[in-house]
């Protein structure tokens, strides 16, 4: 698995775990930030949420555009200094009026900036090194091992932004409530009704702080938004300590790929692996890959309803309490013990050594004895919160990894191998079964109409919406690190850090088109969403197919 693999991959690897780290940890808690502080409804959240995900996977086309003339370290470094400054301003607690917006917005420009100087381009970065033919036949699993590495950062942002924000609650005398947020805003701008007001006041009785539990309701909801919205403040300077991480180990084992920091015009100079491609063989990669940019924006789409409409579902239709074996997902420390106990079990059958054998076994038994242990440790029933959801699909992603490496592997190996495009076509339609299971779970719910910005009197288990995100995962997975492999092998070298922003400019599209469900959020029935999103996946899955000859003919 990581044998044999060039120890580049692992530096650029871990720079871009640290600062997806403190993305994920922003984007955990970014849509409740925003209904909490300013009492945004969902149509409005949504498109604020959309817009910054499509600048935030845009800016790669003028970021890769940029490093195709001047150079991809360059532009790596220069977007974790304004990605830095962006997570600052966005870290400044400030009342929720213009300046706030103001302030808010700016900060979120300079984070999609910076983003776009520095994802494409490191990625991009990380395919140069698989140029070398020594290392070409290693590309795809390098790019599912690059990929895993990403997840790493994620799969801890939603406990880290949760840890935080309790933490800041708590020393205001206060405890989060999914429900107190809309029915604060509702007192404050006198559009509560009876029923509503008396459910905030039973929920303001359950403050821990006495004092607090004794304000009259104008001043408890003026105090909770206050608080809230600075807690979330603090979770958003975490990204702010990752990007410090990040840029001491990119230029820390900087040495390590050094080589891979050359763009075309470099290349050519120094003939370091430069395939001149003839303008017919340009013309036809780049609408292959046109081609498949254009389908993959349904499943981001699709994909990127976690921090919407599923953190929604999550906080509205779901238990607010897991009991039994579902308590161990929601413990970080339980889920990173499993997942490392995943590859120390890989390796109890892998090592070429008795010994080595014998020390991974010895090594996973007691990884899933320390899980044991803290599962036992944990309440029952165990409170959770919406966000926690989040670090199922990242959890999902690491653990999952190896499992689809050995399962590809031991394909190439019969020559039965799908081609990337194929991977991809079959993603589509594994992420439709994704939102068949949300209707499922949605069947027999109130619209979100109904509740009025309540929560559902009879929530579902927290199962569906881990079955959900494990289905969209193993979508996520045949599609997501496959396509950067794609790119990155297809790309006429020329056109290297444009065809990877354009690869992400597809993601952009998907993520603004993600806002369709807020928009509908409470004008349809809550199964008629998932619906769509379902419908849409299994279309782009069947035109993928439909386009598989000319696709694998240009990319041979």
């Amino acid at each position: 698995m990581f044998k044999g693999q060039p120890k580049g991959l692992f530096a650029l690897a871990l720079a871009n775990t640290g600062e997806r780290f403190g993305y994920y940890t922003m984007l955990a808690i970014f849509m409740l930030f925003l209904q909490a502080k300013f009492g945004f409804e969902q149509a409005a959240a949504s498109q604020i949420y959309a817009i910054f995900l499509a600048a935030v996977y845009f800016m790669p086309v003028v970021g890769g555009w940029l490093a195709d003339k001047i150079g991809f370290g360059k532009c790596v470094v220069t977007g974790i200094c304004v990605m830095f400054i962006g997570y600052v301003c966005l870290s400044i607690p400030t009342a929720a009026n213009g300046l706030g917006l103001a302030l808010m917005f700016a900060a979120l420009t300079l984070i999609a900036i910076g983003t776009g100087l520095f994802k494409g381009n490191l990625q991009v970065m990380v395919g140069n090194l698989f140029d070398d033919p020594k290392y070409a036949a290693k590309r795809d699993s390098a790019f599912s091992l690059f990929y895993m590495a990403i997840n790493i950062g994620a799969m801890f942002a939603p406990s880290a932004a949760t840890a935080i924000t309790n933490r800041f609650l708590g020393k205001a005398g206060l405890i989060y409530k999914a429900d107190i947020p809309a029915l604060a805003h509702q007192f404050m701008n006198s559009t509560i009704t009876p029923e509503n007001a008396e459910k905030l006041s039973a929920l303001a009785h359950q403050m821990p702080d006495a004092s607090v539990a004794s304000m009259d309701l104008g001043q408890f909801s003026a105090y909770y938004i206050e608080h809230l919205s600075s807690s979330y403040n603090m979770g958003f300077a975490v990204a702010c300590i990752s990007l410090i991480v990040s840029i001491a180990i990119y230029f820390g084992f900087r040495s390590w790929f050094k080589h891979a920091d050359v763009n075309a015009k470099q290349a050519a100079k120094s003939d370091q692996n430069y395939v001149e491609l003839s303008p017919k063989q340009t013309k036809e990669r780049i609408v292959a890959l046109c081609m498949v940019f254009a389908v993959v924006i349904f499943f981001w789409m699709a994909f990127h309803q976690n921090g919407s409409s599923l953190t929604w579902f999550a906080r509205d239709y779901t238990q607010s309490v897991a009991t039994g074996w579902t308590r161990i997902g929601f413990n970080i420390w339980a889920l990173a013990l499993i997942a490392v106990s995943v590859y120390t079990l890989f390796a109890t059958f892998q090592s070429e050594s008795t010994r080595g054998r014998i020390t991974a076994g010895v090594v996973t038994a007691a990884l899933w004895c320390g899980a044991g242990l803290i599962y036992r440790g944990l309440p029952e029933p165990l409170d959770i919160f919406p966000q926690l959801f989040q670090q199922f699909n990242p959890f999902y992603v690491v653990a999952l990894t190896p499992v689809s490496m050995a399962i590809f592997a031991a394909l190439a190996a019969k020559g039965k191998e799908p081609s990337a495009p194929r991977k991809i076509g079959l993603g589509m339609f594994v992420a439709a079964l994704g939102y068949l299971v949300m209707i499922f779970a949605s069947m027999g719910q109130a619209s979100p109409a109904e509740l009025a910005g309540t929560v559902s009197p009879d929530p579902v288990v927290p199962q569906y919406l881990m079955g959900t995100y494990l289905v969209l995962t193993f979508a996520e997975l045949l599609l997501s690190p496959m396509g950067i492999s794609f790119v990155s092998k297809v790309a006429p070298p020329k056109f290297k850090g444009l065809m990877m922003g354009l690869w992400f400019a597809a993601t952009a599209v998907g993520n603004y088109l993600s806002s369709i469900p807020g928009l509908l959020w409470k004008a349809v029935p809550l199964w008629a969403n998932w619906a769509i999103l379902m419908a849409l996946c299994v279309v782009a899955g069947l035109v993928m197919f439909a386009m598989m000859k000319k696709l694998e003919a240009a990319t041979a």
